[in-house]
């Protein structure tokens, strides 16, 4: 077994509304609660960095399962939504969409979009975040494939 340790170091220096830092290998930002939820809006919130993770987790998944599949997309990207419901005053994170876009060669043939299809729909699953945040927030797929 092998175990890889991320860390992150944080910062706030006051109340609800006040603006904090984060660092964490490559990523270093300001965090502060985000202006839909009346904060300052000032850097990524924890609402971004939750989709950033699972949006990021999903299509690199994605890629090396194509890759190892020896598909080769001419285009790969992804729009990925979050749902957050607040209900008296409770923030739950309720789903996320990946919605991602593969654009395959024209010789493809429609057995090899099926097998893409099947691999883009296992990737949702095998993903860390997706696994970690499994039971917590609801997860869903839009995929749409293109040919050149």
């Amino acid at each position: 077994m092998s175990e890889h340790t991320f860390t992150l170091t944080a910062s706030w220096p006051g109340g609800r509304n006040s603006v904090g830092e984060i660092a964490a290998g490559q990523l270093q930002t300001k965090v502060s609660i985000p202006p839909e939820m009346d904060g300052p809006g000032i850097g990524t919130n924890p609402d971004e960095m939750l989709l950033g993770a699972a949006a990021t987790c999903y299509i690199i998944t994605l890629a090396a399962m194509l890759e190892r599949a020896k598909f080769e997309p001419t285009e790969l990207t992804m729009t990925s939504e979050g749902i957050v419901d607040v209900t008296n005053g409770v923030f739950t994170y309720m789903k996320i969409t990946h919605k991602p876009r593969i654009i395959i060669p024209r010789d493809y043939t429609e057995k090899d979009e099926r097998h893409i299809v099947r691999l883009a729909e296992k990737a949702e699953k095998t993903c860390m975040i997706s696994k970690a945040i499994q039971g917590n927030v609801e997860m869903a797929l839009e995929i749409t494939i293109d040919y050149e």
